[in-house]
């Protein structure tokens, strides 16, 4: 099975970590999980680029932070802000653009 470069989707990490913190907060773990599942395996987060990334949204203000031991383990739950939820919006309408631009330059068929 062929997988996603990291190098290809770097600029949209933090389009999928806000994705999935729209509808509830999560945590690290949690979150590799589902980029994992969603992806269909196709795309694996590595540990350093998800806190890399935590650490530059919080900066930013596209999420914050809290510790939550409810559960029994510490864990760090990430939650986007508003701020987060408008730049989420305008990666989408990026990625829609790119995604017009780039498909004009791929050309993929059995003959070449």
């Amino acid at each position: 099975m062929t997988t996603i470069s990291s190098d290809v989707i770097r600029g949209y990490n933090d389009t999928m970590i806000l994705y999935l913190l729209l509808d509830h907060d999560s945590y690290g773990y949690e979150i590799s999980k589902e980029i994992r599942r969603i992806s269909e395996d196709k795309y694996v987060i590595k540990e350093t680029t998800l806190y890399s990334a935590f650490n530059r949204m919080e900066r930013n203000g596209y999420i914050t932070s809290y510790v939550d031991q409810s559960t029994g383990k510490r864990r760090t739950y990430y939650q986007i802000t508003e701020l987060g939820r408008n730049y989420y919006k305008e990666k989408c309408e990026e990625w829609n653009l790119t995604q017009e631009v780039i498909s004009g330059f791929i050309s993929y068929n059995s003959e070449n």
